[in-house]
């Protein structure tokens, strides 16, 4: 879900993804994870893959986020959103009176 948000907002290439999960506070991600990931996430059509040409070296393929992506994106931050809830009544002693 992390990485399908972080493409939501942009398209990037792995390491970039790395990078930016890193940034925010998700410290072990690895590019080494993110790759097979990617290559799930465009097989169920979340995500599409292209090449681009870099002045500073190799194409990189950048991924960008497929409307089946978005919607997939928007209910798994729903059910994130009443799990980590439910976690927080849980760890809290119980709901709030």
């Amino acid at each position: 879900m992390c990485l399908l948000a972080i493409v939501a907002e942009e398209p990037s290439y792995g390491y970039e993804m790395a990078q930016k999960l890193r940034e925010r506070g998700l410290g072990l991600v690895s590019e080494g994870s993110i790759y097979p990931l990617l290559s799930r996430l465009q097989k169920q059509g979340l995500v599409e893959g292209y090449q681009v040409v870099s002045r500073e070296g190799p194409r990189r393929k950048y991924y960008r986020i497929a409307e089946l992506g978005r919607d997939r994106l928007g209910e798994w931050s729903r059910e994130w959103r009443e799990l980590s809830t439910g976690v927080e009544t849980v760890l809290r002693g119980g709901p709030d009176v």
